[in-house]
């Protein structure tokens, strides 16, 4: 936690900030190990041996203080009384604060003069994990393989999607992992069979599955608080040779853009790795989503893995590497694994065992 609130310190002072307030439940968890419904606070001076300060509503303050680390907690109503404590520890000072909502950001500026809003500092910060994030992540990212073993004994023909993800939930929850409660989406997991693999972001539906199927499996799920996301894409039956050979122009884009992945390597060279591939197998149409992103708290986190992006991987940044082919009412084809970016020009660690040959059941 000391090295944590060290980076985020030398972010917010770098931005020009002396104080930082987070509302939002992953940034709070970042500076205090309390994952709940508060203000979180953090003097960037160093005052108080860089402590920081919950505002916690009184139906959550004792769980803070049982969970948070180096942290006062100061109770309070929740509303109007919430935002007077925190004007009092953030008055006078430069302030900024990430929050997401739109009138508690207007009382918390009437409240603290000057106060403007970035979420910069833990975006900044939070790039680049440390040996415990990186262990938590990897251990989710075991417990994930193994749902993958559960799918290469489960899938059958006539199975709905939705019948493989309650048992693939159930062997999460089991193993201490949890739905991310990622907002674009109503179902924890992406588990699509044939045509509805030709959407990436699938709804589960009650589709039975098919001979002749690709079934896009994409499970991101939540471990302790940090996040782990991986795909592999199965085989049913008699898998057509068009289906066959898109599996392998994204096995191989993605073991291509896999070796993209090193300390200093522009994130866009990833992508460009990737996206080569396929056009060069003729697929490029079909790829219709960026390579990847970061994971960590979030789903989505910084730094995008895309085209467009400017931000350069660094050691201790946690990245997706999943390139797609999408056939409209045909099929899908994903293969993603998260990995760790190691110093100078190491390879990745890719935190995902499973195989990436087709599996065909």
């Amino acid at each position: 936690m000391a090295s944590r609130r060290a980076a985020l310190a030398a972010s917010t002072r770098a931005l020009g900030f002396d104080i930082v307030v987070t509302t939002e439940p992953e940034n709070l968890f970042y500076l205090t190990g309390f994952w709940g419904e508060a203000f979180g606070v953090m003097d960037a001076r160093g005052r108080g041996g860089r402590r920081a300060t919950i505002i916690a509503p009184a139906l959550e303050a004792g769980r803070a203080a049982s969970e948070a680390a180096g942290a006062d907690i100061v109770s309070a109503d929740r509303g109007s009384e919430l935002v007077r404590s925190l004007a009092r520890i953030a008055r006078g000072a430069k302030a900024c604060a990430d929050c997401q909502n739109y009138a508690l950001m207007g009382s918390l500026k009437k409240a603290v003069p000057g106060l403007r809003h970035s979420a910069e500092p833990f975006t900044k910060s939070r790039m680049v994990k440390d040996a415990g994030e990186i262990l938590t992540i990897r251990k989710a990212s075991r417990i994930i393989d193994g749902m993958f073993e559960l799918c290469a004994s489960e899938i059958k023909k006539g199975m709905k999607e939705s019948e493989l993800q309650a048992i693939l939930m159930a062997h999460a929850v089991e193993r201490g992992m949890f739905d991310t409660g990622y907002r674009s989406t109503l179902n924890p997991l992406i588990i699509a069979g044939g045509p509805n693999g030709a959407l990436p972001h699938a709804q589960v539906t009650g589709r039975r599955f098919a001979d002749g199927d690709l079934v896009v499996v994409d499970l991101t799920l939540r471990h302790k608080g940090y996040v782990t996301d991986a795909t592999r894409t199965f085989g049913l039956g008699r898998v057509p040779q068009r289906a066959r050979d898109a599996y392998e122009a994204v096995r191989v884009s993605q073991e291509l853009g896999l070796r993209a992945v090193r300390a200093g390597a522009p994130c866009a060279d990833v992508d460009e790795a990737c996206r080569d591939s396929l056009r060069g197998a003729g697929y490029e149409d079909y790829f219709v989503h960026s390579t990847g992103h970061g994971v960590g708290l979030d789903v989505h986190e910084a730094p995008a893995v895309s085209s467009g992006s400017k931000t350069a991987l660094e050691k201790g940044m946690v990245i997706t590497v999943e390139p797609g082919v999408y056939v409209p009412q045909k099929f899908g084809v994903r293969i993603e694994d998260t990995v760790v970016v190691r110093e100078g020009a190491r390879a990745p660690s890719v935190l995902h065992r499973f195989t990436k040959d087709l599996v065909v059941l």
